[in-house]
């Protein structure tokens, strides 16, 4: 079915667990919900990550400012980048800043017609585009939460996903990438950014105040304008 650019209806529905992060568990806000999708599911989706990331290699697509989802990309290599970016800044008598963003709900904020717009754009076309079509449209989901008490889960009823790209799965860490990927490249002229994940860091550094302040304001600017778009 690969082939043909059909993703089986059958291996889109998931069960949402909601995995508490921290602070109050009466807070929904406070819980990432992680899908348990089938394993043949999985199969599906790790022969086409594996194709994608051959096209995304071989053109060079990815951003370098990715550290996250990616192999031989740590959180260490992070940490390293955005220290030694403030290093070098003070160490030259540069006045340095930065930018700090955590998108909330990143991954269920992905919208399916722009990540395919996106997809086309970076020239996966035809039976493969058709096939991330497919993968992404007629999702299901359900919420299970165990009840301690009565030794039982509790479910809620099939509800169809309309955005989002379900966290748990294969497929999922590696489209949202490609989501925000032309955001680094419209800000790093200026700055230098870094993500790991949904987390983003971007540095700016100069020796003139007034310069500092305007190129700041322009990449914050730059960084509402997309985030607003997208």
């Amino acid at each position: 079915m690969l082939f043909w650019g059909v993703f089986p209806d059958i291996l889109k529905y998931a069960v949402i667990k909601p995995i508490h992060k921290n602070d109050d568990k009466c807070e929904v806000s406070n819980y990432r919900p992680v899908s348990l999708l089938t394993s043949f599911s999985k199969v599906f989706e790790t022969v086409m990550q594996r194709k994608i990331l051959k096209h995304l290699t071989k053109y060079n697509i990815l951003s370098t400012e990715h550290y996250g989802f990616r192999v031989g990309f740590r959180t260490d290599d992070a940490t390293y980048k955005l220290i030694t970016e403030v290093l070098n800044a003070m160490n030259n008598k540069l006045l340095v800043g930065g930018i700090i963003c955590d998108l909330e709900k990143a991954f269920d904020c992905v919208n399916h017609d722009i990540l395919l717009s996106k997809l086309k754009f970076y020239e996966i076309s035809d039976k493969d585009l058709q096939l991330y079509q497919s993968c992404l449209g007629n999702r299901y989901c359900r919420t299970a939460i165990y009840n301690g008490s009565e030794n039982s889960n509790k479910v809620s009823e099939w509800a169809r996903v309309r955005h989002g790209v379900p966290q748990g799965s294969i497929l999922g860490p590696l489209l949202f990438l490609l989501y925000i990927n032309y955001l680094l490249k419209i800000i790093n002229k200026t700055s230098a950014p870094l993500i790991f994940a949904d987390d983003t860091s971007i540095l700016l550094a100069h020796s003139n105040p007034i310069d500092f302040n305007k190129n700041i304001h322009t990449v914050f600017i730059t960084l509402n304008k997309w985030l607003r778009a997208n």
